[in-house]
C-alpha cells in the first residue's frame, strides 16, 4: 500500500521539484508517473471535460500510471485557462507536454509564453515524430514509431510477421522514460546556467535509441536482418522459449560455452549428438531436439533441475509473477488500494521512491493543489467562478 506522507521517514531523490504535466495519454503519463514515484510533486493539469483513457481500461483511479500526483481540471479554452497553468508555471521546475507541434502555443503555454514568466523552466515535449521534419505534424501510435525507427523489422520469429512488442519500444521506453531522463538533465544543467531550455523527445528517435546496439550490429554486418536468425530473436536454440510437459513455458538463455553445456546437462542430452553450438545453419535442426527434451517434463520440475545453473527459468504468467518468492522478497509488486502494480524504481539506499498516493480522477485535487501550490484563495475562487477551472466533489486523497 502507498504510504502516508505523515508517516514516512525518508523522501524520494527528486523530493523538492515540482513539475507541471500537461494532461495527456501514453508516454506523457508514464513520465509523470516515474517523476511521481522519485519524489517529484507534478500536477496534473486534466482536461475539465472529455478527459479520456486510451485501452481497455475506463476508470481514471485504476489507471495505474497516473498514481502519484494530483490533478486539478483547467479548461485551456477559456480565457483565465493559460493563467492557471502560467501562475503553476510560476512555481515549477518543469512543465511538459503531449500536444502536436504548435498546440500550446496556441493555447498562450507555449514554451516562450512560460519563459516569460520562468525563465528556469524546462520544458519538456513530447511527440511521435518531433517537434521539426516533414512528419512533425503526422498522428501516430506506437506501432507506427517502432516501425518506421526499424526497431519493428527485428522482432519476430523466422518465416513470420513483425511482431509488435507492446507498447514498451515506443509509448513507455522510447518515449516516457526518455522524456523524464531528459527533463531531470535540463534542470540540472539550469542549476548551473540559470536557463531553462526545451526537450524535444520523439517516440520514433527514442525507440532508434533503444535498439542502438541492433542498429550497430547490422551496419557493422554482424547482424543478419532476416528475423529470427540470430542470436537474441529468437533464431538460436540456445536463446527461446519451449513449451513444457504441462503446456507451460520455459526460458532459455545459454549464449556462453559454459551455461550450453550446462543446459544439456539439465536436459539430459548427450553433446556428442548434437552439431557445434554455433553452427548456424544446424540451428533449426539443434531446436527441434532441445523441444523435444523440454517437452518431457512440466515447467516446475526443469526449474528445480536448473536450479543455481543461470540458463534456465520459468516463463511466469502476469499473476504468477506477483508471487514469485524473489519478486516478493525485492519488494518488486505493490498492491495499492487493490490493483496489483510494479512498485517505484530502481532502488535508492537513503532517499526511497515511493508511491504517495492512488490514481485521481480528472480535477479531484484543484483548488487544494493549486492552494499548496502557494496560489492565492481569491484567485482560486475566481477561476472557479468563471468556469476556468472546476472541482471534482469527492474527498481529497
Amino acid at each position: 500500500m502507498s504510504t502516508p506522507a505523515s508517516e514516512r521517514s525518508f523522501t524520494g531523490p527528486l523530493s523538492g521539484l515540482r513539475v507541471v504535466e500537461i494532461g495527456s495519454i501514453g508516454p506523457g503519463p508514464f513520465c509523470g508517473m516515474l517523476l511521481a514515484d522519485l519524489g517529484a510533486d507534478v500536477i496534473r493539469v486534466d482536461r475539465s471535460v472529455g478527459a479520456v483513457l486510451v485501452g481497455p481500461n475506463a476508470d481514471f483511479r485504476t489507471e495505474v500510471m497516473h498514481r502519484g500526483r494530483r490533478s486539478v481540471a483547467v479548461d485551456l479554452k477559456h480565457p483565465e485557462g493559460r493563467e492557471v497553468v502560467l501562475d503553476l508555471v510560476r512555481e515549477a521546475d518543469i512543465l511538459f507536454e503531449g500536444f502536436r507541434p504548435g498546440v500550446t502555443e496556441r493555447l498562450g503555454i507555449g514554451p516562450d509564453d512560460c519563459a516569460k514568466v520562468n525563465p528556469r523552466l524546462v520544458y519538456g515535449r513530447m511527440t511521435g515524430y518531433g517537434q521539426d521534419g516533414p512528419m512533425a505534424q503526422a498522428v501516430g501510435h506506437d506501432i507506427n514509431y517502432v516501425a518506421q525507427s526499424g526497431v519493428l523489422a527485428l522482432i519476430g520469429r523466422a518465416g513470420q510477421a513483425p511482431t509488435p512488442p507492446l507498447s514498451l519500444a515506443g509509448d513507455f521506453g522510447g518515449g516516457g522514460l526518455l522524456l523524464a531522463l531528459g527533463v531531470v538533465a535540463a534542470v540540472w544543467e539550469a542549476q548551473r546556467s540559470g536557463r531553462g531550455q526545451v526537450v524535444d523527445a520523439a517516440m520514433l528517435d527514442g525507440s532508434a535509441l533503444l535498439a542502438a546496439a541492433f542498429h550497430g550490429f547490422v551496419s557493422g554486418g554482424t547482424w543478419d536482418t532476416n528475423r529470427g536468425t540470430n542470436i537474441v530473436d529468437s533464431g538460436a536454440p540456445f536463446y527461446d522459449v519451449y513449451e513444457t510437459a504441462d503446456g507451460k513455458w520455459l526460458a532459455v538463455g545459454a549464449m556462453e560455452a559454459h551455461f550450453y553445456a550446462e543446459l544439456l546437462e539439465i536436459l539430459e542430452i548427450d553433446p556428442a549428438t548434437l552439431p557445434d553450438q554455433n553452427d548456424r545453419t544446424q540451428w533449426p535442426q539443434m531446436k527441434k531436439v532441445l523441444a523435444d527434451a523440454v517437452r518431457a517434463r512440466p515447467r516446475d520440475e526443469w526449474v528445480e533441475r536448473a536450479a543455481g545453473r543461470g540458463c534456465v527459468s520459468a516463463m511466469l504468467e502476469v499473476e504468477e509473477s506477483w508471487t514469485d518468492p524473489h519478486n516478493v522478497a525485492r519488494g518488486t509488486f505493490v498492491d495499492i488500494e487493490g490493483i496489483t502494480q510494479p512498485a517505484p524504481q530502481p532502488k535508492f539506499s537513503r532517499t526511497a521512491a515511493y508511491v504517495d498516493r492512488p490514481p485521481a480522477a480528472p480535477g479531484e485535487h484543484t483548488t487544494t493543489a493549486l492552494a499548496a501550490w502557494g496560489l492565492p484563495a481569491n484567485r482560486i475562487e475566481a477561476w472557479a467562478r468563471s468556469g476556468a477551472i472546476s472541482q471534482k466533489e469527492t474527498v481529497d486523497r
